[in-house]
């Protein structure tokens, strides 16, 4: 099995993916740079605010060393939108069939959401091997990942959803959990502030943590 789009080198970069909704424009750049200083270079930005794509354009062309990615993408439509606007890689909540031909077609690395073994198994026959597990915390977490190590062990898993700086490191200590997705590394005051400082410490304090 092929990983579709190399998501695994991306995942590879650093333990946690920060994710990002961002309100206005006007802090994508310095809030990218902060999490880049702070060595998280992988960024997913999500669809949930009508200034992403101009967001995530933004820190694409300002912030070349950031590896910048979309998320909360839900059909073929906004796939093709975020690649035009320069994402090198994608994130969905959940997977529909038309969704993942779509992401296989295009061959941006892409990383379906899943909530059960079906789902996994599924993707699995797509060539998808890492899978973002979303809502992690209300859908099992710990618990489910440890339960799906021994029969889906040819699968890895991004918890996303819930996920904190205490929950974090035991989840990145299983073998079958590539890196976690997070929010709390840009706390919504930090950023509405401008205290980016505060950002580029939390992001510093998850870039050291230790994966199996």
């Amino acid at each position: 099995m092929s990983t579709v789009g190399d998501i695994s080198a991306i995942a590879a970069r650093a333990p946690v993916i920060p994710v990002l909704t961002i309100e206005t424009p006007e802090t994508a750049v310095p809030l990218a740079r902060a999490l880049v200083r702070g060595g998280l270079p992988v960024l997913e930005i999500t669809l949930r605010t009508a200034v992403a794509l101009e967001a995530l354009r933004i820190i694409v062309d300002e912030v070349p060393e950031a590896i910048v990615g979309a998320g909360t993408v839900l059909d073929p439509v906004q796939l093709d939108q975020v690649q035009r606007a320069g994402a090198r890689f994608a994130v969905s909540p959940g997977c529909t069939e038309a969704l993942a031909r779509a992401a296989r077609s295009s061959g941006i690395p892409f990383l379906p959401g899943v909530q059960t073994v079906s789902e996994a198994m599924t993707l699995a026959e797509h060539g998808f091997e890492i899978l973002k597990f979303f809502p992690a915390d209300a859908a099992g977490g710990l618990t489910w990942i440890k339960a799906v190590g021994a029969p889906l062990s040819g699968l890895r898993f991004c918890p996303t959803g819930g996920v904190t700086a205490e929950t974090v490191p035991a989840y990145l200590a299983l073998p079958n959990v590539a890196c976690v997705g997070g929010s709390w590394v840009a706390p919504r005051v930090a950023v509405a502030t401008g205290d980016w400082q505060s950002v580029e410490r939390l992001a510093a304090a998850a870039s050291t943590l230790k994966r199996r």
